[in-house]
């Protein structure tokens, strides 16, 4: 099958109501030979599209995983170099991806998980591009919600998020930091619980609009 067919075929899969069914009719393909359309539609038009291949992409790399590991550690390299400003890209949807391979696949997370952690960390691989850095925020709290213990030493990287001018990540670092039980985050929290501009969050396969305050609030809840 032509790489143009297969991409619209995927395409096809990730606009299906029927997602739980689309994912598995796309880990049916050889991994490696899926890949690649899903690398392509991270950048599509439609958001709905682009997030569901995050989906796609952390289900078929964990899957490679438990097969073939060194395979799938070169596509976790290969988002680690769309973030690199050597690639001469942007790396949209990379963050969001590691975060969801790692949240799917116990090994990959044990390796990189602090990789994700020093994209938000001025003294790692801190990304300025506010977009990435979105991204980097979402991929913390989908991993954080299944693996907390590789973040919680680093909560405090979370305060200049919660305290940004940019409201996506006031309510996405809100996001993060709900599994992460952190005394340390209330005061900066409490700050965020009557903000009522909305976001746009993508929680189980689905994109669904929250005000920064509920967030916050339901963080707060938590800790």
């Amino acid at each position: 099958m032509t790489h143009r067919k297969l991409k619209k075929e995927a395409l096809a899969l990730l606009r299906s109501v029927d997602f739980a069914l689309a994912l598995e009719r796309l880990c049916a393909y050889p991994p490696r030979q899926i890949v690649n359309p899903l690398f392509g539609l991270l950048y599509h038009q439609e958001p709905l599209v682009r997030w569901r291949a995050v989906s796609a992409m952390g289900m078929v790399v964990s899957q490679l995983a438990e097969k073939e590991i060194e395979s799938a550690r070169v596509i976790m390299r290969r988002f680690m170099w769309n973030l690199n400003d050597e690639s001469g890209g942007i790396g949209w949807g990379s963050p969001e991806s590691l975060g969801e391979i790692m949240a799917r696949n116990h090994r990959l997370a044990e390796e990189f998980g602090c990789l994700l952690v020093s994209y938000a960390d001025p003294e790692g691989n801190y990304l300025e591009h506010p977009v990435l850095q979105r991204g980097v925020l979402w991929g913390w709290g989908r991993l954080a919600r299944k693996r907390p213990e590789i973040f919680q030493p680093s909560a405090a990287l979370l305060i200049p998020y919660l305290c940004s001018t940019d409201y996506h990540l006031m309510g996405l670092a809100a996001w993060a930091a709900a599994p992460l039980g952190q005394d340390a985050l209330k005061d900066a929290l409490r700050q965020l619980a009557d903000r009522a501009e909305e976001i746009v969050l993508y929680e189980d396969d689905q994109l669904k609009t929250r005000t920064v305050g509920q967030l916050a609030r339901a963080t707060l809840a938590s800790v």
